[in-house]
């Protein structure tokens, strides 16, 4: 009985050992094989966390997806391979780090960081510590990063994170570029400021556009703001636009409260322009949310679905045919991260996964402090010693249930 219970033990043993026994939580496995039939370069493994549940969910799974099918597109290629795994941090930043600690047991060699910005500050520390290299699609708080100066104070409040980087842009360019454009363009007389004053997203990029706002000579006639706590009802933020005529509101915030500002506006009979920043990407596809509301909302964003090159359509038919939905920026970006990476790679004349995290690490941070890289978010981006990545912005406007581009 003893024998037959151990050949049992040795063939299941056997038996697993030949299927692979793989129980990586959901990871990308890369091809066996090259497209020539030579065997596949052992694969980097690419570790990213964002709320793939949750009210942010729409941001995590859409980073998620971008760099899934960029993850495809790289191994069908042979060579250079990648192993993808994504958890869940259901925006919460306690449960990023837990999610940080999970892959990196499980051996994660670059991280694609938290996707929203108060769970990456928390990772941000984790990675720089471990000395593995991050490149964030979409955590834009300046504290992700350290080193970058508060522009109400000119302080640095946070040291530098030498082993962190951003694909997106940092909150005090977008509040900057939002109070330039909208100066530019002449699109209010008088402007109303409504944001979350206990989120790190939606405080940096108001203390960028006030002073910045300040001056272009634009008239804030109404700042007011909300909490987590006190996100269901706007109505005394928007009586108090509305009473000092803002002809223009600006809502440096997530879509989820955007929708329901938008909401409580249109029930009072307030109908001023509205102007946005990336975090309102989304508000399309807000559950109940009625999107004739949305139309003719602004804001600025580095991706347009409806761009006409060859590598934006290619990407968002791959998107379509894979999830059923318009790709967003967050996919553009998430998208954007592995390419910028395998780029990076190849330029060190990495090839396979055989250095550890740390030695991939400073090739990183050498090739993304020298580089240019052309993606979905933009032509000719460069990223300083400071982790900020440089692209241009570009405006969009919701027409039709669309974005359209403004310039």
């Amino acid at each position: 009985m003893k024998k037959s219970v151990a050949l049992l033990l040795a063939a299941a043993l056997c038996l697993c050992l030949f299927v692979g026994c793989s129980g990586n939580g959901g990871s990308s496995a890369p091809a066996t094989k090259a497209p020539d039939g030579s065997a596949a370069a052992a694969p980097i493994k690419l570790g990213g966390i964002g709320p793939l549940t949750g009210g942010a969910a729409i941001y995590g799974n859409a980073a998620k997806n971008g760099a899934a099918i960029a993850v495809e597109e790289i191994n069908a290629l042979g060579g250079l391979q990648f192993d993808l795994r994504y958890e869940d941090d259901a925006h919460d930043a306690e449960k990023s780090v837990n999610a940080y600690n999970t892959l990196k047991g499980w051996g994660m060699q670059i991280f694609l960081g938290s996707v929203t910005s108060t769970p990456c500050v928390a990772t941000s520390v984790e990675a720089n510590n471990d000395h593995i290299f991050l490149l964030t699609p979409s955590a834009s708080s300046t504290d992700v990063l350290g080193g970058i100066a508060n522009p109400l104070t000119g302080t640095v409040d946070i040291p530098r994170k030498d082993t962190v980087f951003q694909m997106c842009f940092v909150d005090p360019n977008q509040g900057s570029a939002s109070a330039q454009y909208i100066a530019d363009q002449k699109l209010g007389t008088k402007i109303a400021v409504i944001y979350k004053n206990d989120d790190v997203y939606s405080t940096g990029v108001y203390n960028s556009f006030a002073p910045k706002a300040k001056e272009l000579g634009l008239n804030i006639v109404s700042t007011t703001t909300f909490t987590e706590d006190t996100k269901t009802d706007f109505s005394v933020q928007l009586n108090d636009a509305k009473s000092q005529g803002a002809d223009l509101v600006f809502l440096p915030m997530y879509y989820d409260a955007a929708a329901l500002i938008l909401t409580q506006a249109n029930a009072m009979g307030y109908t001023p322009k509205w102007f946005g920043i990336d975090g309102m990407d989304g508000i399309l596809s807000v559950d109940g949310f009625n999107t004739a509301l949305a139309e003719g909302v602004m804001l600025l964003t580095p991706f347009s679905a409806d761009s006409s090159d060859a590598k934006t359509q290619s990407f968002v038919a791959k998107y379509q045919a894979a999830y059923g939905e318009v790709p967003n920026q967050f996919a553009a970006d998430g998208y954007d991260c592995v390419y910028a990476i395998y780029n990076a790679l190849l330029k060190a004349g990495v090839k396979d996964a055989s250095l550890s995290a740390s030695e991939l690490c400073d090739k990183l941070i050498a090739q993304f402090t020298t580089m240019t890289y052309d993606g979905l978010t933009g032509d000719g981006m460069t990223w300083g010693a400071d982790g900020a990545v440089t692209k241009s912005p570009k405006g969009m406007y919701i027409q039709n249930g669309v974005y359209v581009g403004m310039d």
